[in-house]
């Protein structure tokens, strides 16, 4: 990626709109732009003010079958140059306000490549703001978080990571590492002077305290992925217990038809949907038994599915009803996974109580922690009772950490866990390094290799393999 040519993209999306915007960014952003518009003030686009806002006529040249030169207006612009290093991408930047026509858009953009420039790369933008230090990487990454939010809880985490607080924790721990690989190397140089340097129970108390903090941080990598990516959950149950109500409740819509007739629901249906911040992604499944037809057949082929490739189950039970095989059978074979039993339909004189299903939980589990992670609740999807304690127990039984934690700093990315998980090999590797006697040298080894990882997830140590991961994801115009 060459950082010394001049970029151009159209930065909104596709379609159309009432404004749309060409970006310009490079050494000869002002240069190129000013051929193609005509400021209303008669002044040059090279003189007019920084980051404020002038009505320009947008003209493009052409020429006929004669080669007769003609210049055309083609839209009138608001016109904004922000001058490097005050802009988002640290260079001279020029943004074109037209209206919001794709062949406008086009236009601008191929007069300007007419003009020397280049079309940007997919995330050129964001990343020559990293390379010129504007962002580093976890607050490029948290701008595509941004883009991409669908709820509030993760714009909010998105939010937080482009503010820096991610980037500030780890670089604290870098800054700490520093200091202790600063005086092993120094050790090293002066071995033969008479200089106290750090001692070793200081220095195993830095790295111990590295360590638990790593390791409180890797702690938040499920429930920042699950906020950034939302969780696919199936509704699952035998035949006319109320899936495709509770669905059709949740939803606030009749998106599935509810019939009093078993087997109704013959394929999965899938709606999305936010859960106190949390984006579910819903699968209403074929009620699980016996198939009567072909079509059945699949539909619970397809509902088997669904239940294995689930993070999460909605597992529903008709509380007025007592316990079949088949409700046994489920929740017996749903024990691996994240779930909430669903006792549907509590209008009803009842012959199914949460107390009964927390007995059969704990008295069928190898582990006495799976009874306590699934959750139980009374519902009913005619009259909405229960509703929110159940959307309550979706979002524990998720969420593990302290979500609304001011102080909580989360990781969102499977690349911050591994590098982390790197990290914390080193530091545990330093640890048995000192406590084993080996010299120092042998120890600042693996300090720096904790502290080169870490310098991963910020970019402090980047590579182009790294950089190409990070952008690949980006549009263009971003």
């Amino acid at each position: 990626m060459q950082l010394d040519d001049t970029i151009c993209a159209v930065a909104t999306p596709i379609g159309e709109g009432g404004i749309g915007i060409v970006r310009v960014s490079g050494p000869e952003a002002f240069g190129m732009t000013s051929n193609i518009l005509s400021l209303r003030r008669g002044k040059s686009l090279e003189t007019i003010r920084s980051h404020q806002l002038y009505l320009a006529d947008v003209k493009v040249s052409s020429q006929d079958s004669k080669q007769n030169l003609s210049i055309t207006k083609v839209d009138e612009a608001l016109v904004v140059l922000m001058r490097s290093p005050k802009s988002y991408t640290g260079e001279d930047v020029v943004e074109i306000h037209c209206h919001g026509g794709s062949l406008i858009l086009t236009t601008v953009c191929e007069a300007l490549i007419r003009y020397g420039a280049r079309l940007a790369e997919p995330g050129e933008f964001t990343r020559r703001a990293f390379l010129h230090g504007r962002l580093d990487l976890t607050q490029a990454e948290a701008v595509l978080d941004t883009i991409r939010a669908t709820t509030a809880t993760s714009l909010q985490v998105a939010q937080e990571q482009l503010q820096g607080s991610l980037a500030e924790k780890i670089d604290r721990m870098r800054d700490e590492l520093i200091h202790v690989l600063a005086h092993l190397e120094a050790g090293l140089d002066f071995v033969e002077e008479d200089i106290t340097f750090l001692g070793q129970d200081e220095l195993k108390r830095v790295l111990q305290s590295l360590e638990v903090e790593i390791t409180n941080l890797l702690k938040t990598a499920e429930d920042g992925r699950i906020i950034r990516e939302g969780v696919m959950t199936a509704i699952v149950g035998k035949p006319n217990v109320g899936k495709s109500s509770l669905l059709n409740t949740l939803l606030e819509t009749n998106r599935a038809i509810v019939s009093a007739i078993p087997g109704t629901t013959r394929d999965v249906l899938e709606e999305v949907m936010s859960i106190h911040g949390i984006l579910i992604r819903l699968q209403d499944t074929a009620g699980i038994r016996e198939a009567g037809d072909t079509l059945e057949e699949e539909g619970i082929r397809r509902s088997t599915e669904a239940l294995e490739q689930a993070e999460l189950l909605l597992l529903v039970l008709d509380g007025s009803q007592a316990l079949s095989e088949e409700d046994a059978l489920l929740i017996k074979n749903s024990v691996q996974k994240k779930r909430v039993i669903v006792l549907n339909k509590s209008d009803l004189p009842g012959k199914v109580r949460e107390c009964d299903i927390h007995v059969m939980l704990r008295e069928s589990a190898d582990d006495p922690q799976e009874a306590r992670r699934t959750k139980v609740v009374s519902i009913s999807a005619k009259t909405r009772s229960g509703f929110e304690q159940l959307c309550s127990n979706i979002k524990d039984v998720l969420i593990t950490g302290q979500l609304e934690s001011r102080d909580a700093v989360m990781i969102t990315r499977l690349r911050h866990k591994q590098a982390l998980l790197s990290a914390l090999e080193a530091i545990t590797n330093a640890l048995v390094a000192i406590e084993q006697g080996f010299s120092a040298d042998c120890v600042a080894v693996d300090v720096r290799a904790s502290l080169n990882f870490l310098g991963e997830i910020t970019g402090s140590v980047s590579t182009d393999d790294i950089l190409d991961r990070v952008f690949a994801e980006f549009c263009i115009g971003k």
